[in-house]
């Protein structure tokens, strides 16, 4: 899965948005808040094609946390993206 294109993440005021550019912008009228853990997992998908598996061990890498919990974030992250149109499967 990946990322559609036309969609960044970025960094205003201190928070993390999400926000659509040029023809995707058109039909995305809203901007998406991610936490930390949730601009992390934005910034593993940037520009490449990845698996639950791979989001899963850089969490682990980079989180203190265990492995039911990480999966359950990514898991929360992945059906938000979903969602808003935002990934390519």
């Amino acid at each position: 899965m990946k990322i559609k294109k036309g969609f960044l993440l970025r960094e205003i005021a201190g928070e993390n948005i999400v926000i659509g550019v040029g023809a995707a912008a058109k039909g995305f009228n809203a901007m998406i808040h991610l936490n930390k853990s949730g601009a992390f997992l934005w910034r593993q998908m940037e520009g490449r094609d990845t698996t639950k598996e791979e989001l899963l061990s850089a969490m682990l890498e980079h989180y203190d946390i265990t492995e039911d919990i990480a999966s359950a974030d990514i898991d929360a992250f992945l059906s938000a993206m979903r969602g808003a149109g935002l990934l390519e499967q």
